[in-house]
């Protein structure tokens, strides 16, 4: 039980952010006293010239030789322990991590098993389980939504037992985090809108979700304020670099967020969608995150009615009725998702029943929901969400969301006993 007034926070992770960010690189591993870093991307990243874009910042001061390219989508901890054994052969002394989520995970990862020695990181899993420090991590986003940078979390699959391994501990965070707006620029206007709203996923549930505290409230709510004003604008203009960097900025303010507060519901459904149909992550917490505010309306309503003013501004907080805010902040999220829907050329999904395969097939087929809705109990997520959610209750927001349709609140669970505020 949490007592009251008692939060913990930390945020130790060097960041340097702008336009020229990339040419601080070697100069900042060599006060870490790293010079042969290991490359960990994926083929997209290398495909979109962006190693390259690296290569050419850190010029004849940090040669990159090292690359390791075949991170899949939703890693998994085989791949991770693959990557640590070439770190090995190719005697490495650091991590440089150019990628969205899975590729920072799949870094933190192999840093673990690297740096601890051990052949598997089976052998870490769990909270708390890395109890010293690491070798030097450096990461370099290339999408604006994760925050894995900031985060002390690796999300690892497990695809023999079809679950997602949460890896918990301070010494896992990255010792320094770049933000370069031309690691952003080449992203599709779909993956510019999903990350960017799982970004706003990441602050939302940190302001609302049970630990929530003064500080890391203070950058999740920057966080919504800064996506808000600049994600639709960045879509239809992806020249924006200022719009970009501004994103890459609000990205990195919901990860310290979320890690010192946790998530809740959302990302607790997120993961199992991810674990079970393979869904991207950004894409699942667009479309789950009006759903997660609904089912939790009733135990922190007043909360969720703040977000309105940075999602809207001050005028409209001014004008809206206290008792309407929290149902106008989440019309506010569904209409940001529909203005993203057509900004996009109907490539961002705002329902479960709307993602699919390249062959037109449903990726989230209605009858796995009940597969889902079980599952999401082995999911660490769900300990800070407000309401506790059950399977019966996982069922009831699935439901919803995979038909598009508003949840029924009257058939939320109002019986727990949830810590208070």
């Amino acid at each position: 039980m949490l007592l009251p007034g008692f939060y913990d926070f930390c945020c130790r992770v060097r960041i340097v952010s702008g336009q020229n960010a990339l040419e601080k690189i070697p100069a900042m591993l060599k006060k870490m006293k790293a010079h042969t870093p290991l490359v960990v991307t994926d083929k997209g990243v290398v495909g979109a010239g962006l190693v390259d874009v690296v290569r050419d910042a850190v010029g004849k001061e940090l040669e990159i030789v090292n690359v390791f390219d075949n991170v899949p989508v939703d890693s998994d901890y085989k791949i991770v322990d693959e990557v640590a054994k070439i770190y090995r052969q190719k005697n490495c002394d650091s991590i440089i991590a150019i990628g969205g989520g899975s590729v920072i995970d799949t870094a933190k990862g192999a840093n673990i098993v690297a740096s601890l020695g051990g052949e598997t990181l089976l052998d870490y899993e769990g909270f708390s389980a890395v109890k010293r420090k690491l070798n030097p991590l450096v990461v370099i986003p290339t999408t604006a939504g994760t925050g894995s940078e900031m985060t002390l979390v690796a999300v690892i699959a497990d695809p023999d037992r079809k679950i997602k391994m949460l890896f918990v501990s301070y010494f896992i965070l990255p010792d320094l985090a770049v933000l370069d707006p031309r690691m952003t620029k080449t992203l599709p206007d779909f993956l510019t809108a999903s990350t960017a709203m799982d970004a706003m996923t990441h602050a939302c549930e940190a302001y609302y979700c049970l630990e929530k505290n003064p500080l890391s409230d203070s950058f999740a709510m920057r966080a919504i304020k800064i996506i808000s004003e600049n994600l639709l604008k960045v879509v239809k203009n992806p020249a924006d670099m200022e719009g970009r960097l501004a994103l890459a900025n609000a990205s990195t303010m919901a990860g310290v967020a979320f890690s010192n507060s946790m998530v809740g519901l959302v990302h607790n459904l997120g993961h199992t969608i991810g674990a079970i149909c393979h869904v991207p992550h950004g894409t699942a917490m667009s479309i789950l995150l009006p759903y997660g505010m609904e089912y939790n309306m009733h135990r922190c309503g007043e909360i969720i009615g703040e977000i309105l003013l940075p999602l809207a501004g001050p005028e409209v907080y001014a004008q809206t009725n206290k008792k309407e805010r929290p149902e106008k902040v989440v019309e506010l999220i569904r209409k940001m998702n529909n203005d993203l829907y057509e900004a996009t050329g109907g490539r961002h999904s705002r329902y479960l029943n709307e993602i699919t395969d390249k062959n037109g097939a449903q990726v989230v087929p209605e009858s796995l929901l009940p597969v889902i809705a079980q599952a999401t109990m082995q999911d660490g997520a769900r300990m800070a969400n407000p309401e506790e959610c059950l399977p019966a209750d996982a069922m009831l927001v699935l439901e919803h969301a995979w038909q598009g349709k508003p949840l029924d609140r009257s058939k939320v669970n109002k019986g727990g006993t949830k810590v208070k505020y």
